[in-house]
């Protein structure tokens, strides 16, 4: 793969896109749950010809991530934008057909991005702070005009953000993905028990997050699906991801209504 051909640069652009677009759906508009890295991450690997790598990263990440909310001065790391740049390194760098072990490697990678997209959250929650003053005329009243114009900008700043992560992360992490693909066969033998295990820590990770008195029905049935789909059906990592997934987002998300 050459990251300066025309058809990875025109990945890379689409997938900064799809962020920036995708990223809106976290706190600027709509919020209709398509940035959860469960809905982003297939959503990003089936325009991408990779709808494995998606299935595979965004569930898990959904998993670890799923209970975090930008909630008051709280700044939760961008899921949604590790997501997208994750899913876009593993099905770029694996040519649509990523393995195990590029999957399991570009999930890695987000541990890096997660510092840099949350200083991008703080700068845009200071650009934020600002605009009560900003909409301002020149008597120190608000005016219309102004309020929708610093609105409207910031929903541009909030699609500016995502789009330039994107654009930043995913060829810095195609760049560095040969010399993973160049490490010694162990290395990549570890990823494939490193992502089909990897649902136990978001399990984990979730379960501590509910501070749960009792199991939750929806990520235990989840979870011991999971279970199932490997050691008895012998089905691939993927569906153990999805399974757990998917019982803990409802668990999370409807669990306690």
């Amino acid at each position: 793969m050459d990251l300066f051909d025309s058809h990875t640069m025109t990945a890379i652009v689409l997938t900064a896109f799809l962020g920036g677009f995708i990223g809106l759906d976290r706190t600027a508009l709509g919020q209709f749950m398509v940035s959860q890295p469960v809905v982003a991450g297939p959503l990003v690997g089936w325009l991408l010809g990779d709808p494995r790598a998606g299935l595979v990263t965004g569930g898990a990440l959904e998993l670890v991530w799923v209970l975090d909310m930008p909630i008051g001065t709280f700044v939760p790391a961008d899921a949604t934008v590790a997501t997208v740049a994750a899913t876009a390194i593993a099905a770029i760098g694996g040519g649509g057909r990523a393995d195990l072990p590029v999957i399991g490697f570009s999930l890695l990678l987000t541990t890096v991005m997660i510092p840099g997209t949350m200083l991008a959250d703080h700068l845009m929650r200071q650009r934020n702070a600002r605009i009560p003053q900003l909409v301002l005329d020149e008597k120190g009243l608000p005016s219309e005009a102004r309020i929708t114009g610093w609105h409207l900008a910031g929903l541009i700043a909030f699609f500016l953000k995502s789009f330039i992560l994107c654009l930043v992360l995913v060829p810095a992490g195609l760049a560095v993905l040969p010399l993973f693909v160049r490490l010694p066969e162990p290395f990549h033998i570890a990823m494939v028990p490193f992502i089909s295990l990897l649902p136990l820590l978001g399990v984990a990770a979730m379960t501590r997050k509910l501070s749960m008195q009792v199991l939750d029905r929806f990520l235990t049935i989840g979870f011991v699906v999971a279970v199932l789909c490997v050691s008895v059906l012998g089905l691939p990592a993927p569906a153990a991801v999805s399974a757990s997934a998917l019982g803990g987002w409802v668990g999370a998300r409807y669990g306690r209504a």
